[in-house]
């Protein structure tokens, strides 16, 4: 975790993998997961064996040790990311759904996650100027008191829905948060929330950067920093208010115009996200799929942008 002090930015030594190794890694891969192994893209593949290998940073991993990551990420995603299409699917019948009457534990399971989603403290818009998706964090409409499950479920579903809509040799997002008013710390969430970081998305926090740095942030950051690899612990970056406009205009893919107005900017990201949710109405509030669909918009004109240029 830094401090910023200049412009935020993350310098990753990489090395060389080659197609005879990733040929092997995707080989090993299909036969132990013939249905799930084709959800990781041959661009994630090649950055996860990449990086450098935590024993000897001077040196890449192992293709075994990369071999076994990949393996432990999807058995992971078995057991707590494959069902959580199922959940949403019924969040968004609500009662109409035949899991309101035929299946009434899953049916709580989606209401719940339903929930989570509808509090609006957590949403992908807009890409940084590699065009990596952004996930913003909005501390001050969390929960004090959440369901740890389902607040992590939703996060999942969120980090795949956004994993999905990456554009060709990108691989990581960038998470933002407004942590103005949080809740105070739920270690239990807490903890799940970074075993989900570490097990599930290897690799795929290119920077999560915090403003501004307040009592409670500091001691989340003392709970979780010890239990972090130091990978991922140095792609935290937690900033003053004052520095918000300058470091996330370096950021963001149109620069200051995007900071939102909840940060000192703008941009006010509540007409897409109002906190009493885009369909009052509905079990589900929260509009997921206007949410995928304006960042795939997002996405597709950062692409036609690089073209251009």
């Amino acid at each position: 975790m830094s401090d910023a002090a200049g412009d935020i930015e993350i310098e990753e030594t990489t090395f060389p993998v080659s197609k005879e190794e990733l040929s092997i890694l995707r080989a090993d891969l299909a036969c132990e997961f013939p249905d799930d192994h084709t959800t990781l893209s041959d661009d994630y593949i090649l950055s996860v064996a990449s990086k450098p290998y935590s024993k000897d940073p001077t040196v890449r991993r192992p293709i075994e040790y990369s071999g076994t990551k990949l393996k432990e990420l999807l058995e992971w995603r078995q057991s707590n990311a494959v069902h959580l299409q199922e959940l949403l699917d019924i969040a968004k019948e609500g009662d109409s759904s035949p899991a309101a009457s035929e299946s009434p534990e899953k049916y709580a399971k989606a209401k719940a996650l339903a929930t989570s989603l509808n509090y609006g403290s957590m949403y992908w818009r807009g890409v940084d100027k590699e065009g990596r998706p952004v996930l913003w964090i909005r501390t001050n409409r969390m929960p004090w008191f959440p369901d740890v499950e389902a607040q992590v479920n939703a996060l999942i579903l969120l980090a795949d829905a956004g994993i999905r809509t990456m554009p060709a040799g990108v691989t990581d997002f960038v998470v933002l948060s407004d942590s103005n008013s949080p809740p105070p710390p739920n270690p239990q969430f807490l903890m799940n929330l970074l075993s989900a970081l570490i097990k599930g998305y290897p690799d795929r926090l290119h920077l999560l950067v915090s403003c501004p740095v307040g009592t409670i942030i500091q001691t989340v950051m003392k709970l979780l920093l010890p239990l972090m690899p130091t990978r991922l612990s140095s792609k935290i970056v937690l900033i003053s208010e004052g520095d918000a406009k300058e470091k996330l205009g370096n950021i963001l893919l149109n620069g200051e115009e995007e900071i939102p107005t909840f940060l000192g900017g703008k941009c006010n990201h509540d007409e897409q996200f109002p906190t009493e949710g885009s369909f009052p109405n509905k079990l589900l509030k929260f509009d997921f799929d206007g949410m995928i669909e304006r960042l795939q918009g997002d996405i597709d004109k950062f692409e036609k942008s690089k073209e251009k240029n």
